[in-house]
């Protein structure tokens, strides 16, 4: 079953640039990238399920996913876009590019791989877990109930954006986190479609990350046969921690497409 994405759409004309965050992330983590790509393109900065301000529903699998994602281009009359994701999101747009190829300009994946994972999120789960307990008042008391858990703190500022305050003036989760920990194995799977996709693809990858390693290449090259791959000096989170040099490499590729 499809929803209704909460999305951000800067407006504008041509081939739009639909960008999908990773797990546990949301449309704001792309709020600078966004104010800097609306000059040259239409931006459309997605909320995904149980993630952001989008509904909360039963089910993480990447056709369901990717089916929410084309539910939006339809919304929006729109036949065909670039699509960036990164994380889970790079897979929900391989997943989109294998179900629907015809709806794809050109992909960009930013740091996964068409491959299933193994599990890595348990202090993470609980960690927010104990915040949708603890009921912080102010976001110190919610970063010290983070840091039972979780040591890093990049990690938790990160993980903090999904906080909110509630009707009764404590910080609450807005991610649909009993949901998303129901389906983590559709989420730590394959993409959906059988692929392999042949358009125009751009696979940036961070140097310190071991999400595309040199191993797991053979498995993007079959999947993705015509990528390029680009390698930041950076970790996982390449978006962040080198964002001008993320930018320019995804500008670069999308300037030598039909935009």
């Amino acid at each position: 079953m499809s929803i209704e994405l909460h999305h951000v759409d800067t407006g504008g004309d041509g081939v739009p640039l639909v960008v999908i965050h990773g797990l546990f992330g949301s449309a704001d983590n792309w709020r600078s990238h966004v104010k800097s790509w609306q000059q040259r393109y239409r931006v459309i900065a997605v909320d995904l399920r149980n993630h952001g301000s989008s509904p909360h529903v039963e089910g993480m699998g990447y056709a369901d996913m990717a089916e929410d994602v084309i539910r939006l281009l339809d919304s929006l009359d729109i036949p065909r876009a670039h699509l960036l994701g990164h994380s889970m999101g790079g897979k929900v747009v391989i997943s989109l590019a294998n179900l629907a190829p015809e709806r794809v300009a050109s992909l960009i994946v930013a740091d996964i791989a068409p491959v299933a994972y193994g599990h890595g999120h348990d202090a993470v789960f609980a960690a927010l877990h104990r915040v949708k307990e603890g009921r912080p008042a102010n976001r110190r008391e919610a970063d010290a109930l983070l840091a039972e858990h979780v040591d890093e703190k990049p990690t938790r500022l990160f993980l903090a954006t999904n906080l909110v305050r509630g009707e009764q003036g404590n910080l609450e989760l807005r991610v649909g986190l009993d949901e998303i920990q129901a389906d983590y194995d559709s989420i730590m799977g394959l993409p959906a479609g059988d692929g392999p996709f042949q358009g125009p693809t751009l696979v940036l990858r961070g140097e310190h990350s071991h999400y595309v390693s040199d191993e797991r290449m053979p498995d993007v090259r079959q999947a993705l046969p015509e990528a390029e791959l680009v390698t930041l000096q950076a970790g996982h989170w390449l978006h962040a921690e080198q964002p001008e040099a993320f930018r320019q490499a995804v500008d670069d590729f999308l300037a030598r497409q039909a935009v």
